[in-house]
């Protein structure tokens, strides 16, 4: 896989990302002699705060609540970057208890807020280790996806135009006004694909990249729905714009029953994105939330994520759907992000993609 990290040098960008802690075991009443263990939160209710895309079953659902005992409250306020935003700002009265769809590119912010309690399961696969976003469990990955450009092959099949492949034939004449993107200060993977921009032509390189796709005809909207099921020609939104950002694994949904899917991903575009689970600092469940965070690694959750997040499962003995493996173009070289190094840069890089891109 690529590794190109941006660091002070501006040179590099993307690293592995860092080594999980060691699972802690469940809590004893004393940490060591004298030193009591904090006592943990518990209620009768658990809140869960996610986006959008979220989707566990009914079944599965029922199964926590009955096991557990808890009522279960499901709130989807917005995107990823939205809930961080909520979370921050709700410190002293915190939205709920556990969070899901925190990425590697809002992680090391949010750790850095101070809004997330440490949990390490002991359920989290051993092969998930590599993707963990620190060293004390501040978030537990759940899930893994590649953030790529999307296109519909029969717009381009009509118009007798080449598919673009990299970043580069983005800003050719002959694409021009036909690429629809979100905006990263909103948008979990707009912000993933800004910093694969940013690995690919530097810093600052990439503001003059993206001036020439505004020179181009881009076009930003603030979030994926709106991008994907509004402005994309390919999918049932119908729109006018035969590329979008969306995932490697999206051709697969478009393709449904059909034989061949009318969509394809680019695959030299393509940004590694982690989706974790995290406490919520001062929740009251905090018991409930660390259950929580365990179901969502138990091998039912697990199995059930290709087909209702078209996301990968952490869980690499999981076996996938046939059709995953038949319509997801397997990504071999994504760009991998480091969480600490866009947590550093975010705001400095989306100020700077603002003024240049938006005005």
């Amino acid at each position: 896989m690529r590794k190109i990290a941006v660091a002070a040098s501006l040179l590099l960008l993307i690293s592995t990302i860092g080594c999980a802690g060691t699972p802690a075991a469940s809590p004893t009443p004393t940490q060591s002699a004298g030193t009591p263990t904090p006592q943990l939160s518990e209620s009768n209710t658990l809140v869960v705060i996610s986006h959008g895309s979220f989707a566990i079953s009914d079944e599965a659902k029922a199964a926590f609540a009955a096991e557990s005992g808890y009522e279960v409250s499901y709130v989807s306020p917005g995107s990823a970057g939205t809930i961080v935003n909520q979370l921050i700002l709700s410190k002293d009265v915190p939205l709920g208890d556990v969070v899901f769809g925190i990425d590697n590119t809002l992680a090391g912010r949010a750790i850095k807020e101070g809004v997330l309690s440490p949990y390490s399961s002991a359920a989290l696969p051993q092969a998930a280790s590599t993707l963990a976003a620190d060293q004390i469990g501040s978030l537990t990955p759940i899930d893994y996806g590649d953030v790529c450009l999307n296109a519909d092959k029969a717009w381009f099949e009509a118009k007798n135009l080449p598919i673009p492949q990299t970043f580069d034939d983005l800003a050719k004449p002959e694409y021009k006004n036909l690429l629809v993107v979100t905006n990263p200060a909103s948008s979990s993977p707009g912000l993933a694909f800004l910093a694969g921009t940013i690995a690919v032509k530097g810093d600052p390189d990439y503001l003059e990249y993206w001036s020439a796709l505004k020179d181009n005809g881009v076009k930003v909207t603030q979030g994926w729905t709106e991008a994907y099921y509004t402005e994309f020609s390919g999918s049932e939104g119908k729109g006018s714009r035969p590329l979008v950002l969306s995932y490697a694994s999206s051709p697969m949904y478009e393709a449904g029953k059909n034989a061949e899917s009318p969509t394809q991903a680019l695959l030299e575009t393509c940004v590694r994105q982690v989706e974790y689970v995290g406490i919520i600092k001062g929740a009251q469940n905090e018991v409930g939330a660390r259950k929580f965070i365990d179901f969502l690694l138990s091998s039912q959750v697990q199995a059930s994520i290709p087909d209702l997040m078209y996301m990968s499962p952490v869980d690499d003995q999981v076996t996938l759907p046939p059709d995953w493996a038949k319509y997801t173009s397997m990504v071999k070289d994504p760009i991998l992000l480091d969480a600490t190094v866009v947590s550093a840069q975010r705001d400095t890089w989306i100020k700077a993609w603002t003024e240049t891109v938006i005005g």
